[in-house]
């Protein structure tokens, strides 16, 4: 009879847990979404517009997409086309939606040791920087800014390797104070250059090359990813980040602040037609 009794006394908390879980939305996210902000004014809105609770998970793009592809996140905001491609390919994340992009910018010293603001090419930047060993600090990270760095190198025909080149594994925020710490040479998002600029010594050197647009996108999990997948939060945050309502606020975030926004909202536009 106690069994019984505790069992029936069980079942309201089993419920109330459930239904707490199921309120609760996990973004796998990019720290430059978190740097620059931006998530602190677009979450307190979906919140109060769902009623769900969003647990942010802020780490590089590839970690990001790694956790929603194990069904450790039920929604992911990223920025590595190419890599996002994949996992969308693998069916490990479904329903890749543009959301916004800004760009990649080159940030280092005023002196400019590697005479990079004389060149509009990003790879022509990394030649120079290489052939001068001027200080360059990389993210070193699975991240979506340390994929397109190594796209860069790539193109410029460089492995990027001595005392010159330092990796230092952290976020975007923190790689920009190591740069500037060490008077050296970085590509950031420009979001996060922006929301960080007043404690930097450092200034943008390199911008406007097309290889340097950075796009970002939302993709809801697969369910068969994992058995504790919100499916139906994930898929409303989704939805959420390509509303007209949060397009336009993303349109003007940034604007009062910094004199411009901070991203470009693009929902419902396809790659090829964005930076044009």
């Amino acid at each position: 009879m106690l069994v019984i009794l505790a069992l029936i006394l069980a079942i309201p908390s089993c419920l109330l847990a459930s239904e707490t879980a199921s309120k609760s939305v996990i973004l796998s996210t990019t720290t430059s979404t978190q740097d620059s902000g931006l998530l602190d004014v677009l979450v307190p809105r979906f919140e109060k517009k769902t009623g769900y609770g969003v647990k942010t998970i802020s780490v590089g793009t590839g970690q990001a997409l790694l956790l929603a592809a194990r069904g450790e996140a039920d929604v992911a905001l990223v920025h590595a086309p190419s890599l996002e491609k994949k996992y969308v390919a693998e069916g490990k994340l479904t329903n890749r939606r543009l959301v916004m992009y800004n760009d990649f910018i080159f940030l280092g010293p005023a002196n400019d040791p590697a005479k990079i603001k004389s060149t509009r090419s990003s790879a022509e930047a990394m030649k120079r920087i290489a052939a001068s060993a001027s200080r360059f600090v990389s993210r070193g990270d699975n991240s979506g800014t340390y994929a397109l760095e190594r796209s860069l190198w790539k193109t410029a025909g460089i492995e990027p390797k001595g005392p010159w080149y330092i990796e230092s594994g952290q976020g975007m925020g923190a790689t920009l104070g190591i740069a500037n710490d060490r008077v050296a040479y970085t590509i950031t998002d420009r979001a996060t250059y922006l929301a960080l600029q007043k404690r930097l010594a450092l200034g943008i050197l390199l911008e406007g090359d097309k290889p340097l647009l950075n796009i970002y996108s939302v993709m809801e999990v697969n369910p068969a990813n994992g058995p504790r997948i919100n499916i139906v939060g994930g898929k409303a945050f989704a939805d959420f980040m390509v509303a007209p309502e949060t397009q336009a606020v993303i349109k003007s975030f940034g604007l009062e602040k910094f004199g411009q926004p901070l991203f470009i909202p693009i929902a419902g536009k396809r790659e090829e037609e964005i930076g044009g």
